[in-house]
C-alpha cells in the first residue's frame, strides 16, 4: 500500500476538488436561471444614477425583489414561471406619493373653495369628530388603494388615525406604506390625549418595524397642534425605537406667522431649536421656508413632501421646489387628502409641479419633465428615506414595477418619452403593477382588492356624512 506525505495529499485533494467545482460551474453555465417574472419587450426607464432608458428592455423579478434589468436579448436563457410582454410599452418604477391621508377619500367632495383654516376648523375636524371609528378608516382606505393602484403609485405615505388599521388594509392589499399615526393636542377618533397617541404609536411600531411593507411612524399634526413638550416626547421616543417621524411644516402663511408671535422662530427653525429635525422626519408641504429654512432641512436630511394640487386649491401658496432642488434637497410629490384635491392621482401631480413652477418663476426651462418625473420616483423615495429598496428599476431593489400602455390617443405620436410620462400620460393609462415582485393589478384589473364592494361601502358612507353634517 503506497502512503503519502500529509501535505502531498492535501494538494492532491486541492485538485479533485477543484474539478469537481469546475464541472459544476460549467454544468450550471448550461441551465437556465429560474426566476419569478420577466416583463420583457418594453422601453424601460430605470431612474438609476445614469437614468437609463433602455428600448425594447426588459426586468427579471426573483422573491420580490430585481435581479436583473438589461435589453430582451440579454435576458435569454433566463427560464421564467410567468412571463408579461411589455412590447410597445413603457416600464417605470412605480410612483410614490410623499403625502397622503388615505381615509379621507370618503369626505372627498364634502367642502370646497375654501382657505386650509376655514376648511378644517368648520368642516373637517367636525365631520371627522362624527364620522371616524376604525370602521370608517378601514373602508376609506381600501377605496384610496384602489384608486391609488389603479394609478400606478406603488408606495405612500400616511398620516392618519387608527393607522394600525391601515396598516393592516394597505398589507392585505400589497401596497408599500410609510404609515404614521397622527397625533394632535385635541382628542381624536382613537386617542384623547398626546400621551395616548404617544403610547399607542410605540405600539403600532413595534408591532410592524420589520414588515416589508410596511413603515410604521410616528406624526405629530404640525408645530401649531402640539406643544414644544409633545413634539420633544415624540421626538424622544421615535429615536429610541428608530423610527420616521411625519409632519406638516409651514403651510400656510399664517401657520408662519403664528408660530413666529408664539415661539420666536418660523416653523423650520423653531423646530431645529427644539431639536426635532433629523434623517428619519419627513415634512409635508414646506411652502413657506427661506433658503436658510431649506440649508437647516438638507443639513438634517429631512425629506420634504410637495403637495401643488392641494396648496393651489387651499391657496395655501407655492413651495419654493426650484431653490430646494438646487441645494439637492430630497424633495417628492404629494396628493394630500382626497379631501383638500380632491383625487390620489399621482400623474396630475407631476404634470401640474412641472408647469407651476415655470408659471411662477417665469422660466419654462425650471422643473424639466425628467426632474419631474424624478421627484414622483427616486425623488419620492430619498423624500421617504427608502431610497435604498425602491424608486429605481435597479438589480437589488425591491420589484416596484408599473407598465403604462403608450399607444392611446392622448401619447400618439410618440417623440420622448420623459414628456410622455409628465404631460401626456393619465392615470387610465396604466396597466399593469407590480408591488414587491406581486402583480396586484393586471390589465387593469384589481387582483388584491374588491372594487364592487369597496365603492358599495364608500357610497354608504355617503349618506351616514351627509345625516351627520345635517344634525344639529
Amino acid at each position: 500500500m503506497v502512503t503519502y506525505h500529509p501535505a502531498f495529499r492535501a494538494i492532491i485533494y486541492t485538485f479533485l476538488l477543484a474539478a469537481i467545482c469546475a464541472g459544476q460551474t460549467a454544468r450550471d453555465r448550461g441551465r437556465p436561471a429560474t426566476v419569478d417574472l420577466v416583463i420583457t419587450g418594453g422601453t424601460v426607464v430605470t431612474m438609476d444614477a445614469q437614468k437609463r432608458v433602455i428600448e425594447n428592455g426588459a426586468v427579471a423579478v426573483r422573491g420580490g425583489e430585481i435581479v436583473r434589468i438589461g435589453t430582451t436579448a440579454e435576458m435569454r436563457g433566463l427560464r421564467a414561471r410567468r412571463t408579461i410582454n411589455a412590447t410597445g410599452k413603457v416600464v417605470i418604477p412605480g410612483l410614490i406619493n410623499t403625502h397622503t391621508h388615505v381615509p379621507m377619500t370618503l369626505f372627498r367632495g364634502i367642502a370646497d373653495d375654501l382657505d386650509l383654516n376655514e376648511w378644517l376648523t368648520k368642516y373637517i375636524f367636525p365631520a371627522e369628530a362624527k364620522n371616524v371609528d376604525e370602521a370608517f378608516v378601514r373602508a376609506g382606505t381600501r377605496l384610496g388603494l384602489a384608486e391609488m393602484i389603479r394609478g400606478g403609485t406603488t408606495t405612500y405615505c400616511d398620516m392618519y388615525y387608527f393607522e394600525a388599521a391601515i396598516a393592516d388594509e394597505t398589507k392585505k392589499a400589497g401596497v408599500r406604506g410609510v404609515l404614521g399615526e397622527t397625533i394632535i393636542q385635541f382628542p381624536v377618533a382613537d386617542n384623547k390625549t398626546p400621551e395616548e397617541g404617544i403610547r399607542y404609536t410605540e405600539r403600532f411600531v413595534s408591532k410592524w418595524k420589520n414588515d416589508p411593507l410596511i413603515v410604521p411612524a410616528f406624526a405629530p399634526h404640525a408645530p401649531y397642534t402640539l406643544t414644544t413638550d409633545h413634539l420633544k416626547a415624540i421626538k424622544a421616543s421615535a429615536d429610541r425605537l428608530n423610527a420616521a417621524v411625519v409632519i406638516h411644516v409651514a403651510e400656510t402663511k399664517k401657520e408662519r406667522d403664528d408660530i413666529l408671535a408664539q415661539k420666536g422662530a418660523t416653523p423650520v427653525k423653531y423646530l431645529e431649536n427644539i431639536g426635532f429635525l433629523n434623517d428619519r422626519v419627513i415634512a409635508a408641504h414646506t411652502v413657506f421656508v427661506t433658503d436658510d429654512e431649506i440649508d437647516i432641512l438638507k443639513r438634517r436630511s429631512v425629506g420634504a413632501a410637495h403637495n401643488p394640487q392641494s396648496n393651489m386649491k387651499l391657496a395655501s401658496g407655492v413651495a419654493p421646489v426650484p431653490q430646494m432642488l438646487a441645494k439637492d434637497l430630497a424633495v417628492g410629490l404629494g396628493t394630500d387628502g382626497a379631501a383638500s384635491n380632491n383625487d390620489l392621482d399621482m400623474w396630475e401631480e407631476i404634470d401640474t409641479a412641472a408647469k407651476l413652477h415655470k408659471l411662477t418663476t417665469g422660466d419654462p426651462k425650471v422643473l424639466p419633465a425628467e426632474q419631474a418625473f424624478a421627484m414622483a420616483t427616486i425623488g419620492g423615495a430619498r423624500a421617504l428615506h427608502i431610497d435604498r429598496i425602491t424608486g429605481s428599476l435597479e438589480a437589488g431593489k425591491r420589484a416596484d414595477i408599473v407598465i403604462v400602455d403608450f399607444d392611446n390617443l392622448n401619447q400618439t405620436p410618440f417623440y420622448n418619452v420623459y414628456s410622455h410620462l409628465v404631460y401626456a400620460t393619465k392615470a387610465a393609462d396604466v396597466r399593469t403593477v407590480v408591488i414587491n415582485g406581486r402583480i396586484v393589478m393586471l390589465d387593469r384589473r384589481l387582483l388584491t382588492l374588491n372594487e364592487p364592494a369597496i365603492k358599495r361601502d364608500a357610497n354608504l358612507y355617503r349618506r351616514k356624512i351627509i345625516n351627520s353634517l345635517s344634525a344639529k
